[in-house]
This record gives structure tokens, sequence and C-alpha cells, in this order.
């Protein structure tokens, strides 16, 4: 699910401006540069557009400051993107996935009676909320409401998905499972901004690179199980099962660095107000993946097979 989640990591924000560097930055003409292309941390504002006769703007959201040699500085004016911004548009967002996962784990009982149209209701929400994330992100502008739509219809999967685990097969797996997410959450954030991660294009390279093999994996295993039975090669049960999900883990704490990275060079460069529901996305989908991740990992480890 681009940057958050492998399967959609040709999220940017904005495909009209790009960002950070991840996408061209128009320059004039209309002309792209194509380092900046090949570089995905290329330096340089993708929001920027040259001024006539200005040879030194680099923002047009900025008043520029040239005084005794200072770069240019970013106004605090309103319609920028701020930190606020993006953590209450997150909260929305995973608040929205919360009450809609209580809800299904409260009203769709997974008693043996029920277990099978549960489990198909939570089927279907999670393929109507991959469509709708799909669409987010090939659109050119955020959609609060399809981002919205998207948090409830996952949530309806994660809580039917979650009750059967915690009640069937791990007693306490969905709350172990938050627990292990909000502590990936705060040791990437920590690790960042300590500097002990550094995002560049080497880090967007490996972790671009480790994403690709990974998926491509699951996608071999998917097609064995489907045509051959059983669990196909083995990747996603038994000890193997475990040690593709902590390899899944480590993916999804590597893509929230880089959604932290997006988030701090969008407020530095600028960027426009509604980019924030964008990095709340971004974000939701990096956390339901790691979730995700830890509860498959509860799972199998408390598994009787």
């Amino acid at each position: 699910m681009r940057s958050s989640n492998p399967v959609f990591s040709r999220r940017g924000f904005s495909r009209d401006n790009g960002y950070a560097g991840f996408n061209t930055a128009p320059q004039a003409g209309g002309a792209a540069v194509g380092t900046q292309q090949a570089n995905p941390y290329a330096q340089g504002n993708p929001y920027a557009q040259p001024q006539a006769g200005n040879p030194y703007a680099q923002n047009p959201y900025a008043q520029q400051d040239l005084q005794q040699g200072a770069p240019p500085q970013a106004p605090a004016t309103t319609g920028r993107m701020t930190i606020d911004d993006v953590v209450l548009r997150t909260g929305t967002t995973l608040g929205v996935l919360v009450v809609t996962a209580a809800l299904a784990w409260a009203l769709l009982p997974i008693d043996d009676a029920n277990i099978g149209r549960s489990y198909g209701i939570g089927i279907g929400a999670a393929l109507i909320g991959m469509v709708l994330a799909f669409v987010q992100s090939f659109k050119r502008k955020a959609s609060p409401a399809l981002i919205l739509t998207y948090a409830a219809f996952e949530g309806v999967f994660l809580g039917v998905l979650s009750n059967i685990v915690d009640n069937r097969i791990a007693d306490g797996a969905a709350m172990q499972a938050v627990i292990g997410t909000m502590a990936v959450f705060a040791g990437v954030l920590v690790a960042y901004k300590a500097g002990w991660i550094r995002v560049n294009r080497r880090f967007y390279g490996f972790v671009m690179a480790a994403a690709l093999g990974f998926i491509m994996l699951m996608m071999v295993n998917l097609l064995f199980a489907v045509f051959g039975g059983g669990d196909g090669l083995g990747f996603r049960s038994g000890p193997m099962g475990v040690v593709f999900g902590v390899i899944g883990i480590l993916l999804g704490a590597a893509f929230l660095a880089l959604d932290f990275k997006q988030v701090e060079d969008g407020i530095a460069y600028g960027a426009p107000r509604e980019e924030a529901w964008l990095a709340a996305f971004g974000l939701t989908l990096t956390l339901v993946w790691i979730y995700m991740e830890f509860l498959r990992i509860i799972a199998i480890l408390n598994s009787s097979d």
C-alpha cells in the first residue's frame, strides 16, 4: 500500500506537485530535472515555481528572506500543512478505524453458527477497503471522504479478524498486537528524531528492494496455496511464518521512517494543508500492516497445529 505498505509503494504527496523530491519538481518551461527523478531524495522544493526576474525564488508560498545570505524561509501562514494538521487527521482516520473495528467485534458474532457469515462480511469489507485504498493512491488530490470510508471498511475487517484470533486461537492477541504496534511506532519515531535512522536515497532503495522481494515471495506462496492447497510454500505458517512475520514488521517500521520523512519535508517545504490527509492515509496503512503482522505471529505461536 504505497509507502506505508509495499503494495502501495508509489505513494507521493499529490502526483501533480511531487513530494519531498519523490517525484520530479516542475522547472522553468515545464522541463523536468532528470537527477531529481533518479534520486527520490534529491534536494529542492517540490512546490517551487521560479518567479520571473527572481533567480532566488524557491517556494511560491514562502516570503523570501535573502538578508545576510539566509535561505528562504516558509512563513507561518494559513493554508500550509503543520504537524498539528497531520496529528489531527491521523487521529481522526485511526479513530474511525477503531470505532468500526469495535462495532464489528461486538455486532458480528463468531460462534459456530455465525462465524462463516461474519468472516464473509469481514473479507468483503477488506476487499472494498483495498479498492478504496488503490483509488486514493492514484488520485491526484487527497479525498478525506474516501480516506475515512477506507478506514471504516478496514476497521470492519480488522474487528472480525481480531475477534476470531482473540477468541478462537490466542486469548488477548488483539491487545498484544495493539501494544506491539504502538511500541514499533514509538520506537521508530524516537530513533528517527534522534537521528539514528537516516532516510536517504540508499535507505529508500534498500527498503523498496526488500519490499519488492517480500511481496513477490508472498505472491508465489499464495499461488502455490491456491493451486496446490494448504499453505503453499509455508511462508505464512509455522517457523517460517514467524520469520516472515518479523520481516514484515521490520519492513513496516522502515516505511514508518519514510512516512516521517515525507511529513517532515512536507511541513518544511510548505505543503498545502490538504496534504495532511495523505500523511494520515499513509500512516494508517503502515500501522494496519504492522498490526496484522503482529496478529499473524501471535496466531502462529499459539496455534495448536
